[in-house]
């Protein structure tokens, strides 16, 4: 099973400024193998199988690793985390 990457459902979005497509542009660039969840994009109270992962956080985007931790940090913080090969729960 691959990582997941938890990220608004708006998939068309491709600029630097939208944080699930810098994520996800970092995991494609660093070639992670990854499924992606897609979310909904607003509303973020509809988004409840997503903050019960997170433990109450809403916003997106996240990441799953293959033993269930879940990563959420700012997307910038997150695409960094990537580049540098740091995609573990410590």
């Amino acid at each position: 099973m691959a990582i997941k990457l938890h990220r608004c459902s708006t998939m068309w979005v491709k600029i630097d400024g939208h944080p699930c497509w810098r994520v996800q542009k970092a995991l494609d660039e660093a070639g992670v193998e990854y499924e992606v969840v897609k979310h909904p994009p607003f509303r973020r109270s509809k988004r409840t199988d997503y903050i019960e992962l997170t433990g109450g956080d809403s916003k997106l985007p996240a990441i799953e690793l293959e033993d269930g931790t879940v990563i959420r940090e700012e997307s910038s913080d997150l695409a960094a985390r990537v580049r540098e090969g740091r995609l573990s729960a410590a």
